[in-house]
């Protein structure tokens, strides 16, 4: 039996949904008119609702993923670092 495809909503789509709630409409009725879960559209609060400094979760979501591999790049070239500073002070 194949797999049921799980539909996938572009940004755009998800931020109009948010803006549409936090305008006054209702999830249900957003759901319902849009095709679209209340659970997908709850999560979509959560994710592109701004907070009161005007970031959303998204938003902080990628900056921390960024965060972390820029983290993890200067392990790795403070590591070259090292291996290279040995072979120099070899010759």
């Amino acid at each position: 039996m194949p797999k049921a495809k799980l539909k996938t909503y572009d940004l755009d789509f998800k931020q109009m949904i948010v803006e549409l709630y936090q305008k006054g409409t209702k999830v249900a009725e957003l759901s319902r008119d849009y095709g679209v879960s209340t659970q997908a559209i709850h999560q979509w609060i959560r994710l592109y609702k701004p907070d009161t400094q005007g970031n959303t979760q998204a938003e902080l979501l990628a900056l921390k993923k960024q965060l972390k591999d820029l983290q993890e790049d200067n392990e790795i070239l403070k590591k070259a670092l090292t291996i290279f500073a040995q072979k120099s002070n070899q010759k």
